[in-house]
């Protein structure tokens, strides 16, 4: 192999490194094992952690997985799918991906759905490269305040190497301000604007003429979104949406520490033109059977870069397979059922935390799950306390509050156990 790319040792591959940066000392990796002992190794590193009971949120939700679903996605066939080239042996991955899309439709009320994208805040950032192109001549995107702090900062990114201008819309009273948007308009360079269903704070926002105020101005209006919430809230079509995202996380994804999430993006009819990523359609074959497509193909490496809609190619197919599989099993009911006792397990914690005295309210605002309020204590303290008793949880906002957030898993000795150790701070 060295004679083949024509150099001499190892060595010679790093010649362009400085080498300050080469390490050169003895790798401290353990002698040849036997399996048992590699396993016990392993589980020896995997005591090392600390396990926390989740009371934190921020578009990453501890949200129950029922057991069947790792099974389900492990079996081979699935494990090692990828993106589907050859359709006529690929049908069955085509098939869970195009059950997938049809889920993502029905959730957010859209036309058409891909399958898929990276996670929440590269969809989002897609979102924006969409709308630029959509617009044509505009080149200014309006991000809403309270999205998540990670959306934010991975569409600047993506914006800054495409050239596309964004502009910060103002919040009031925890939700984004309709008068700052339409005031953000009056420019008449905005192509679209980002803003979220259920925002950093955790608010359900009131979206009423946002919609109305994008489209009068041309631009589309994009919600960002929580698919596990949208089974109970309204959807992005019906606050009138032309774009919806989100990351697929909270449907039954674990944490994972970060990943691997999948990213959704669904659209009404009038942009599927416009949509990036994989698009798999139903059709019949030649001999009338049911069978399944790629579709709108004119994107990414079908067609010359500098003219693809998107250069996003990458399927989240497992991921995506996985959502579907969470979303068959529980059902319209089943996802009722884990946003009422989110809901309730949420609304128990904030009223026991305001009795403690150690906080205040912030925003007399709906909030579904997760929610902020001001710390009467030092907040490292708070967070060493609940860390001392197993709890992850208060996670500092920028403007000095701490959020909380309560899933269906969260019971209510855990509720209990987790206020009297704020108690104690």
């Amino acid at each position: 192999m060295l004679e083949r790319v024509g150099v001499k040792s190892l060595d010679d591959l790093y010649a362009d490194v400085p080498a300050g940066f080469i390490y050169k000392g003895e790798y401290d990796l353990p002698d040849a094992l036997s399996e048992q002992e590699v396993r016990d190794w392993f589980e020896g590193l995997a005591a090392r952690n600390t396990r926390l009971k989740v009371f934190a949120g921020a578009g990453a939700y501890d949200h129950y997985t029922p057991s069947v679903v790792p099974y389900i996605i492990s079996r081979s066939e699935f494990l090692t799918a990828y993106t589907p080239y050859q359709c006529e042996i690929s049908q069955g991955t085509l098939r869970y991906i195009f059950e997938f899309q049809s889920m993502i439709c029905a959730l957010t009320g859209m036309d058409v759905s891909n399958a898929s994208m990276y996670d929440g805040p590269t969809a989002a950032a897609e979102a924006m490269r969409m709308a630029v192109a959509s617009a044509r001549k505009k080149n200014t995107v309006l991000l809403s305040s309270t999205l998540l702090p990670n959306v934010v900062k991975t569409v600047e990114t993506y914006a800054k190497y495409f050239g596309t201008n964004i502009v910060m819309i103002g919040s009031e009273n925890g939700q984004t301000s309709l008068e700052a948007l339409r005031r953000a308009m009056e420019c008449g360079d905005v192509a679209g604007a980002i803003v979220p269903g259920i925002n950093r704070f955790g608010i359900v926002e009131d979206l009423t003429g946002f919609a109305e105020t994008l489209h009068e101005g041309k631009a589309l209006f994009v919600e960002y979104c929580d698919p596990s919430a949208l089974a109970v809230l309204k959807t992005p079509a019906e606050w009138g949406a032309d774009v919806a995202v989100g990351d697929g996380q909270p449907l039954g994804i674990p944490l994972c520490f970060g990943g691997p999430y999948v990213g959704f993006m669904a659209c009404t009819k009038d942009h599927m033109r416009k949509l990036p990523g994989r698009i798999v359609g139903e059709t019949v074959d030649g001999q009338g059977r049911r069978a399944f497509v790629l579709t709108l193909q004119a994107r990414e490496q079908h067609i010359r870069r500098e003219k693809a809609t998107s250069n996003i190619c990458s399927n989240e197919s497992l991921m995506a397979l996985f959502v579907t599989v969470y979303l068959s099993l529980m059902g319209p009911e089943g996802m009722k059922e884990v946003n009422e006792k989110s809901y309730a397990g949420a609304h128990l914690l904030h009223d026991e935390l305001l009795k403690t005295g150690k906080f205040e309210e912030v925003f007399d605002k709906p909030f579904l799950k997760e929610f902020v309020l001001k710390p009467l204590v030092d907040v490292k303290a708070l967070q060493a306390k609940l860390y001392e008793r197993g709890f992850f949880g208060a996670l500092e906002t920028e403007e000095g509050y701490v959020s909380f957030c309560v899933t269906e898993k969260r019971t209510r000795a855990e509720i209990e156990a987790l206020v009297a150790a704020v108690k104690e701070v």
